[in-house]
């Protein structure tokens, strides 16, 4: 497990790169927010988590498996992990961000992830911040 990275993961990236080639410009994770999201679009009031399926046990996924063996620690872990998100992210939207769930099987499908981003860029837009 040694080998598992909080930050910086494949699926990171390629989403990155997708948002920085739409011209979107963002923050990396913004300790001063709850949850620290992976990627943070301040202009737009817009954070993105990008989960990984097993960690964040994405419902009906194929990459969301749950181990066979010391199932109880396992169970107690991903239930934490469930907790500790759905917080972060109601935190959030008190603070009047909007909250994107990126989920690393959606990185798979380039095409369908880009019109999804390009979504998200057209209904947050930049915001005024002159008045």
């Amino acid at each position: 497990m040694q080998g598992n990275k909080g930050q910086n993961t494949r699926p990171e990236l390629k989403v990155r790169k997708m948002l920085h080639g739409l011209g979107a410009r963002y923050r990396l994770y913004r300790k001063d927010l709850p949850g620290r999201p992976d990627i943070v679009m301040p202009g737009r009031r817009v954070c993105i988590f990008v989960h990984g399926c097993f960690w964040h046990q994405h419902e009906n996924c194929q990459l969301s498996s749950n181990p066979r063996k010391n199932v109880e620690f396992w169970k107690a872990k991903f239930e934490a992990t469930r907790v500790r998100d759905a917080q972060s992210q109601e935190r959030l939207k008190q603070m009047g961000w909007k909250v994107v769930v990126i989920w690393e099987c959606e990185v798979g499908r380039p095409a369908e992830l880009r019109e999804r981003l390009e979504r998200i860029l057209e209904n947050y837009p930049l915001i005024d911040r002159q008045h």
